[in-house]
């Protein structure tokens, strides 16, 4: 019987990036011609927020601390676990899923890949690059520079045959299609684990989980700007799956992979509400409250709760990609899980709020 661990986790783009530029999707939001002076103006903001930003340099090298003192915490876990394997459940961002297809979820069992994470795709929140610049991070690694990741496709084919045989359809790969290695969601979970650059020994089974639905291709998977989107309201593409199922999709991951030899870390890889996503806001600010009715019923083990979610509550929200934790939820819910860890990282103008969470199956430790 294989014995699991729990994890999750952000990853948040702007942590590769220099302080400075960390608010860069806020910056964004403040250049939009469509947002009203009066909501863009400080003296409208909540407290916290006009702190934050009153002392910007404070607020960003805290944020980044925070962060990675809990991805250490996290790793430090990792690694007394020891694990064969580390499944990681994240969205693509109209990375390698563009119009040819847009899978529910797709198990991606990739040998090892190298990706170069330096060399310009595209930018979240930032000015457009050229093809030949860089992008600045806070290793200071260059555009040649790759990242490792191992692979895990026997595994991730026989995962992909359990998920089928317990009623959740879903796709496989077994290579990139557009995008060369691993999209952000995984790849920066594997660079934030590792951000003290020590080595990832571990093999990684990406599961790409539609989280931006209706916007995924209508907004290119990243922020735009209020009257934007491609084609109008009316080009809107269909939605993602819904919490109830992605809770069942990670139940049933988690009963399988109880039941294989391996010893297995499940991972949900997002942030909360993202200011980018969030209307109601004006995309300047997370929704702290939805994210905190979540968080409240995760501390309470309310594991539920998730899938009774609603994808238009969650839309709204700007919490699309809670739909990883709402995988995560599920395979707690399955093995009656015990929580360790979990902490909530609170900001408002880094665009989202960050959970951290450490968890084992009901009576393991």
């Amino acid at each position: 019987m294989g014995d699991l661990l729990f994890v999750g986790v952000t990853h948040y783009p702007p942590l590769n990036l220099p302080d400075s530029e960390m608010a860069g999707l806020l910056r964004f939001a403040l250049d939009d011609p469509s947002i009203p002076a009066q909501h863009k103006d400080p003296s409208s903001w909540p407290e916290s927020m006009r702190d934050e930003w009153a002392n910007y340099d404070a607020s960003a090298a805290r944020h980044r601390d925070q962060l990675v003192d809990n991805f250490r915490h996290v790793r430090q876990a990792i690694d007394e676990f020891a694990p064969d394997v580390v499944l990681v459940w994240g969205d693509d961002q109209y990375e390698n899923f563009q119009e040819d297809v847009v899978p529910p979820f797709c198990v991606l069992c990739y040998p090892d890949t190298v990706t170069h994470p330096w060399q310009k795709k595209r930018a979240f929140g930032a000015r457009p690059l050229d093809e030949a610049e860089a992008i600045v991070n806070v290793w200071d690694e260059g555009p040649d520079h790759g990242i490792k990741v191992k692979g895990a496709p026997a595994i991730g084919r026989y995962l992909t045959k359990e998920l089928l045989g317990r009623g959740i359809d879903v796709s496989y790969a077994y290579k990139p299609l557009h995008y060369d290695g691993l999209a952000h969601a995984f790849l920066n979970t594997v660079m934030f684990l590792d951000y003290d650059r020590s080595g990832f020994p571990y093999p990684v089974l990406p599961v790409s989980v539609n989280c931006y639905g209706s916007r995924v291709i209508a907004n290119h998977g990243g922020p735009i700007h209020f009257g934007q989107e491609v084609g109008g309201p009316e080009a809107l593409d269909p939605p993602a799956p819904s919490p109830k199922r992605c809770f069942a999709m990670g139940a049933a991951s988690a009963a399988a992979l109880a039941e294989s030899p391996w010893r297995c870390v499940v991972v949900a890889s997002s942030s909360w509400s993202h200011a980018f996503l969030t209307d109601v806001n004006w995309r300047l600010r997370p929704d702290t409250d939805s994210d905190l009715h979540l968080y409240r019923a995760l501390q309470e083990r309310r594991f539920e709760a998730f899938a009774d979610a609603t994808p238009d509550a969650l839309d709204a929200a700007g919490q699309q990609e809670v739909l990883n934790w709402c995988a995560l939820a599920g395979a707690l819910h399955e093995t009656d899980a015990t929580i360790e860890y979990l902490t909530f990282v609170e900001s408002f103008i880094f665009n989202s709020n960050k959970c951290f969470f450490i968890g084992h199956p009901g009576g393991a430790k």
